[in-house]
């Protein structure tokens, strides 16, 4: 209710005030976030306030050092080049042991489908961290009107108890009125298979009317996936294959029995037999050495 008693302001006065806070809302609010360049660089990593970080230099492996995975390499390879030449593709799941060069092979494969031009439009590598895979949807928006094909990957996933980000996740590859955007291809690394614990399928069991159909839900979202690619253990010739490669592709001059000596030693200490561990071997040798890994 107006108060008879107050003298209002004249209409002319208003127009300061309502300046000030128009100026003061304008300070509060968060900056615009602004549209993506995609020309800056063809690898990005998603942030969780909506931006799309550009990476110069990718932390990346080349494609011919990876030893042991020639199969499942090939088939990413053929996937993603299909994906590039606006060809049918899957979606691909790549779960295994640790260490067997997952994630190093989709950012390898990536490299070379640019290096050889095998797309007409640099094909870009969107990066989205598991803890921001709730953001997955408002990615797929920004990345579907444009021109360029993209290859979106997230390292590591999996899914807790109690933790419902998967339904993200399965609503952007498949559901929805819109699905999946046709230049967008989600690949992802996992140790297991299926995603979800095996403890969490069986609690849905336990408390959901219907069983199968809970069970179902969560065995599901591995089957948004096409394609599926198990890596598993390498055995010792295939390790020392991997040693063999890394020392002559960084010059590393060692006697072959030298060589093969410590690095068996090496893989014994740790109890693995994988990429990782003979890259971590190669680095602590060319450090011995006093070289570079250039």
């Amino acid at each position: 209710m107006t108060d008879p008693t107050r003298t209002p302001l004249p209409e002319a006065d208003w127009l300061p005030v309502l300046l000030r806070i128009a100026a003061a809302l304008e300070r509060a609010a968060p900056p615009a976030i602004p549209a993506p360049d995609f020309a800056a660089a063809d690898a990005f990593v998603w942030q969780p306030d909506g931006r799309l970080q550009p990476v110069p230099r990718v932390n990346r492996v080349e494609m011919d050092l990876l030893r042991g995975i020639d199969r499942m390499r090939d088939i990413l390879f053929d996937n993603t080049e299909r994906f590039a030449r606006f060809l049918p593709a899957n979606n691909a799941l790549l779960w295994g042991a640790r260490g067997m060069g997952k994630s190093s092979l989709v950012k390898a494969v990536h490299a070379a489908i640019n290096a050889r031009g095998l797309a007409e439009r640099p094909l870009k590598l969107v990066e989205i961290h598991r803890e921001d895979i709730e953001g997955l949807p408002a990615l797929m928006g920004l990345l579907r009107p444009d021109p360029h094909r993209f290859v979106v990957f997230c390292d590591d996933l999996s899914f807790d108890a109690e933790d419902t980000s998967y339904k993200s996740l399965k609503a952007a590859l498949d559901g929805g009125i819109e699905g999946r955007p046709d230049n967008v291809l989600f690949y992802a690394t996992s140790n297991r298979r299926h995603l979800l614990p095996r403890d969490m399928m069986e609690n849905e069991r336990s408390t959901a009317i219907n069983p199968g159909e809970a069970v179902e839900e969560k065995v599901s979202l591995s089957d948004r996936f096409g394609l599926w690619l198990g890596f598993h253990k390498c055995s010792q010739d295939e390790y020392l294959a991997m040693i063999d490669a890394y020392a002559a592709r960084y010059g590393l001059t060692v006697a072959p029995e030298r060589l093969r000596a410590e690095a068996l030693e090496w893989s014994t200490t740790r109890g693995a037999r994988s990429g990782r561990t003979a890259f971590q071997y190669i680095q602590d040798l060319a450090g011995r050495l006093g070289q570079r890994l250039d």
